[in-house]
């Protein structure tokens, strides 16, 4: 990745190449390097101190036992109150200011170098606080509500005197509470049918029953019933 945007106030190349190695592999996702500052003392320094930004932290770094341990000091935005520099005669004093714990310094950064990061990081704060300003949602007003019209009450129903001259029309038919009662209905008389008159009896079967009658009343014995019954029945 290019640096070049990093060395464009007088950074020197090679730590900044050194520095932003380091800064790549703590970033988070989303998270990118806006600005390196570096320590410029009036002996040559081959390890100076420095302080990046990002968009979402400040890193403090520090390099110890001759380029081989790195000390790192990193803040969220979150956690920074404020900061300030002093310019001096070699260069500019920088200060951050956390909301707990104790400030941190790096002097002899170059003084262009020192009023770009009092810019970003102010912006950055700034920023910060009006977000935490404002609403996280904006409140949508709430529409009036519609004035739905109520239905018109229909006009009562006109009393009908059926005394008028309508009511006299010929077709006109007056309302049933008005109108005479029916006269009852007897229901139709169903006439019955006479019972079939019995058939009377034959001639035959009278002089069977007169035969029987005589028998019974033992005027005529057995066989001569049975006899004389014989020949009824014969003559059929």
């Amino acid at each position: 990745m290019s640096i070049e945007k990093y060395t464009w106030d007088g950074q020197d190349a090679k730590v900044v190449e050194k520095i932003h190695a380091k800064i790549l592999d703590m970033l988070t996702s989303g998270e990118s390097i806006n600005y390196i500052a570096l320590q410029k003392k009036p002996a040559v320094t081959l390890f100076p101190d420095s302080i990046t930004l990002s968009n979402k932290r400040i890193f403090l770094c520090e390099f110890a036992k001759l380029g081989l341990a790195t000390n790192f000091e990193i803040f969220s935005w979150h956690d920074i109150k404020d900061i300030s520099f002093k310019e001096e005669i070699f260069g500019s004093k920088v200060t951050v200011i956390p909301f707990t714990g104790e400030n941190l310094t790096v002097d002899y950064i170059p003084k262009v170098q020192a009023r770009k990061l009092y810019q970003l990081i102010k912006e950055a704060l700034d920023n910060m606080q009006d977000a935490k300003s404002s609403p996280k949602e904006k409140e949508t007003p709430l529409s009036p509500p519609l004035h739905v019209p109520h239905p018109a009450t229909p006009p009562a129903p006109k009393a009908i005197t059926f005394d008028d001259e309508e009511s006299k029309l010929p077709g006109h038919f007056a309302p049933a509470m008005d109108r005479p009662a029916p006269a009852a209905i007897d229901p139709p008389v169903i006439p019955t049918r006479p019972a079939p008159k019995e058939e009377e009896d034959d001639e035959t079967t009278k002089k069977l029953t007169r035969l029987k009658n005589l028998f019974d009343r033992q005027l005529i014995s057995q066989g001569e019933y049975e006899t004389k019954k014989a020949e009824i029945l014969r003559d059929l």
